[in-house]
């Protein structure tokens, strides 16, 4: 898959964003500002939408030419499609909590179920068999994810950076491996797909990514993740590095507001990213030094970690201690303010 093809699925993103938008205006389906937003004007939302319909066209493309298994594309489309979906109806009308995390754990077992080359996690250098411990450990990994993603998605362009600089990356560590081309072609459509969208989400924000997207991302980094550990391209502690940022941020503030009293399941605006957008008054500047963590923290690291799996936790406690550092520094979980 060539520089002219990722063109081409950027261009088509980007046109099905555009799309989207139109159709957001005319639906009135906008993001109003409020206590628990960051942004100041209303703006459309779910334009995410064009990322999913152009990654879920990619991976039928790529099964067309034996690429990748016909299971992997019935993941993606079936249990990916059902995470998406709930996301979209909840982009128009607010489904209960309830409803959405059933739907995202039945999406995630399913999916586990449907993997037949995952028969152990490998985990601290030792492979889980894949039975109950192997299962359960997964299951509640991909709902965490994709509801992670979800939350890390406040301030304009850092969900979207964030895809593009942990697809492309593992992509290049398996290439070093001699890994599977499917794979590397999947993890490449995602990135080019996101781009697309990254265009009219970059800050100022034209339209908002929306929790189809969101979630559907989250799900799909996960399984891809899981598929490419097992085939050994590359670790498990590799794709724990690359997302170091928004696992330490939402884990550390949810946390914090739990040990505060606060309800877990309530909206807020307390994550490190949005108090320092708030005190920059500029996600442009945020979502930038995200970015540059990214690139001069987590990817040489996870690029060791592919290197040397043996000291990969180890590796994957520096790896995370810089942006805990930060998190807890920015005040992560301690203000709505």
């Amino acid at each position: 898959m060539g520089f002219g093809v990722g063109l081409g699925i950027v261009l088509l993103s980007a046109g099905l964003t555009y799309l989207f938008r139109q159709y957001a205006l005319c639906t009135k389906l906008l993001d109003h500002p409020c206590a628990r937003s960051s942004h100041v004007v209303p703006t459309p939302r779910g334009g995410g939408v064009a990322v999913v319909a152009t990654f879920l066209g990619c991976a039928l493309f790529l099964w067309m030419f034996d690429y990748i298994q016909f299971i992997t594309l019935v993941i993606f489309w079936v249990c990916g499609c059902g995470v998406a979906l709930v996301g979209f109806i909840d982009d128009h009308y607010h489904l209960p909590a309830r409803l959405r995390f059933t739907v995202h754990l039945t999406s995630a077992s399913l999916a586990l179920i449907l993997l037949p080359q995952l028969s152990y996690l490998q985990l601290f250098y030792f492979d889980v068999p894949f039975g109950f411990v192997g299962f359960f450990i997964p299951v509640l990994g991909l709902v965490w994810l994709l509801n992670l993603y979800n939350f890390m998605d406040g301030v304009d362009g850092i969900a979207g950076q964030e895809t593009i600089v942990v697809t492309l990356t593992a992509a290049f560590i398996i290439w070093l491996h001699d890994g599977d081309l499917g794979h590397i072609c999947l993890l490449y459509s995602m990135a080019a797909a996101t781009l697309g969208f990254l265009v009219w989400n970059w800050p100022p924000a034209k339209i908002f990514m929306g929790d189809a997207c969101s979630g559907f991302l989250g799900f799909s980094l996960g399984i891809l993740a899981l598929i490419t550990s097992a085939s050994g391209a590359i670790n498990f502690w590799s794709w724990l590095i690359l997302l170091a940022y928004f696992v330490i941020d939402a884990t550390i503030t949810l946390l914090r507001r739990v040990q505060r009293g606060n309800k877990f399941y309530e909206a807020h605006r307390s994550h490190a990213y949005q108090i320092m957008a708030r005190r920059w008054q500029s996600h442009k500047k945020v979502t930038l030094l995200v970015f540059c963590l990214n690139i001069v923290w987590c990817v040489p690291l996870a690029v060791l970690a592919s290197y040397y799996p043996a000291w990969g936790a180890v590796i994957t406690i520096i790896a995370f201690s810089l942006p805990a550092i930060l998190v807890v520094m920015a005040g992560a979980g301690t203000t709505n303010n």
